[in-house]
């Protein structure tokens, strides 16, 4: 089971959480402010569930501090549903969100399918569209570059370089990634892709949309070229 910390100024909703994730057998600590997420909370927990919306330092502000100092899934609980404010959470590191109000159903399978997938371990290497995966290190990197991935678009590239050539809907990734069969929201995944592309082409891909194709209408796919290692 997992160490999982939940931040949001509504206590009620912090009792609430912290009741229903420990049914699952979870260790949660529970913070009502931005300024109680401390270094040593972020490397003690296993998943981070963050609200937007809090008095002094918000939710952004959080996920912006502590990204670089834990590797594990943050997830954004949020009532605000503008595409604007859902791109700035995941273009800042954040790897999911869910809308407030939501089922507590939701909340447990989300939170237990980005534990399942921060727990695999693959143990070979994979060429694909000039991108090197580490499967067992979760790492990639286009010739001596590293990607700096966060998990979710690590985890999105490593499915679609795995399933070269074939095109996924963005449901059909979300739920292959996250393991959750639900309402993906599709803006999630676009804006995963479009985080993708930019670090590809930082690290010298010059056309990543060639490596990592739209399919109009129906999806993604990445590109067949390369081969196992």
């Amino acid at each position: 089971m997992a160490n999982i910390l939940a931040v949001d100024d509504d206590r009620d909703l912090c009792t609430l959480l912290k009741t229903a994730l420990e049914r699952d057998g979870h260790t949660v600590e529970t913070r009502c402010t931005g300024a109680d997420v401390t270094s040593s909370l972020c490397r003690w927990a296993d998943c981070i569930l963050l609200d937007v919306m809090m008095p002094g330092e918000d939710g952004f502000a959080v996920c912006r501090r502590i990204r670089a100092q834990t590797e594990a899934p943050i997830l954004f609980l949020t009532a605000r549903t503008d595409e604007p404010s859902v791109l700035t959470g995941l273009g800042i590191g954040a790897d999911d969100y869910l809308v407030k109000p939501f089922r507590l159903a939701e909340l447990r399978a989300r939170v237990n399918a980005h534990l399942r997938r921060q727990n695999r371990a693959p143990q070979h290497r994979l060429v694909r569209g000039g991108v090197c995966f580490d499967l067992a290190a979760k790492s990639a990197a286009v010739g001596c570059t590293a990607l700096p991935f966060t998990k979710s678009e690590y985890a999105i590239c490593e499915f679609l370089a795995l399933h070269a050539g074939q095109t996924f809907g963005k449901e059909q990734i979300y739920e292959a990634v996250f393991g959750y069969d639900g309402t993906a929201d599709d803006t999630a995944i676009t804006q995963h892709i479009k985080n993708i592309r930019a670090k590809l082409r930082t690290a010298g891909l010059v056309t990543p949309e060639t490596v990592l194709k739209t399919v109009w209408g129906v999806g993604y796919l990445w590109n067949t070229a390369d081969t196992n290692i």
